[in-house]
């Protein structure tokens, strides 16, 4: 019987890892499939069929033409600028909101929970936040992609959940010793709620980082737009300027071209968050089970 089982344990665990594999391959290839093709020639990936492995003819005309293209480093100046002030922010406010949420003895406590938590199911709609954000002077500013989505519920609720899991006895340690809330909070909570800390601001700088449809809806001044409003721009445009510069004779190749241009832009603009992520690995997983299952 112990046989039977280690036998059908072992098979339970090679199709499960299978299965992993497979899902693995299924979600990184197109991202392999992008980083490729942006370094190979557009007319031999156009004419080619089949998987693609590895880089046919290697080109870098692609990332050329798009280190031309002044829009996308105005976007990127945007969307960085957008990032670092915007999760500071975001992180400021849910790190005080969670922390003021936490304590035993805030009056209202639940209701204003109650009037948070109700954000996650009931909104607006957009006409009314439009309405707000026009009314606010916020239309065509930078604030604009700042201060309407500043503060998630649910990383608030991460983080409030974190903050309950705190000893309290490190906070009346600190109390006697003659710290206030603000002390308590700035030299106590935080540096004990950095995993937290570090899990939300990653959730944030991706949010703000993808974010394209807040500046469809409030910005119209093309200086202001964000990366990811000019690599919409460039994903969905239609001429053949490029074409016509490198004498192609095809509908097809000027296609192909085009696409490559795409790929080339869709990896300059999705490296460097990539790039963030290592830096808080390893308080990914430690934070987010904390903050989810402590209360």
């Amino acid at each position: 019987m112990k046989k039977t089982k280690n036998i059908s344990g072992k098979i339970f665990d090679f199709a499960n890892i299978l299965l992993l594999v497979i899902l693995a391959i299924v979600t990184l290839y197109p991202c392999y499939y992008v980083l490729v093709a942006s370094v190979s020639d557009p007319v031999a990936i156009y004419s080619g069929k089949g998987l693609l492995l590895w880089p046919k003819d290697f080109a870098l005309y692609s990332y050329i033409e798009v280190a031309k293209n002044a829009m996308l480093w105005i976007g990127y100046r945007n969307t960085l600028f957008y990032v670092v002030a915007g999760t500071f922010l975001s992180v400021m406010l849910t790190a005080s909101a969670a922390f003021c949420a936490s304590r035993r003895n805030l009056p209202g406590k639940n209701i204003i929970m109650f009037l948070i938590m109700l954000t996650m199911y009931f909104q607006g709609g957009l006409i009314p936040s439009y309405l707000v954000v026009k009314n606010l002077g916020l239309l065509d500013t930078p604030f604009a992609m700042i201060l309407p989505g500043a503060m998630s519920t649910y990383n608030l609720i991460i983080t409030l959940n974190y903050f309950r899991g705190i000893p309290n006895s490190m906070e009346e340690a600190a109390k006697i010793d003659g710290a206030g809330d603000l002390s308590v909070f700035i030299k106590i909570m935080l540096p004990l709620a950095t995993p937290v800390i570090a899990v939300i601001s990653l959730y944030y700088a991706v949010g703000i980082w993808n974010n394209y449809f807040t500046a469809m809806i409030y910005i119209t001044n093309k200086k202001l737009y964000p990366l990811q409003m000019v690599l919409r721009e460039i994903l969905l445009q239609s001429d053949t300027a490029h074409a016509s510069a490198t004498q192609m004779v095809s509908v097809g190749e000027s296609a192909a071209y085009a696409a490559n241009i795409r790929f080339a832009t869709i990896v300059v603009s999705t490296i460097p968050i990539l790039c963030l992520y290592p830096f808080v690995q390893r308080y990914f997983i430690k934070g987010v089970m904390i903050g989810a299952v402590k209360g």
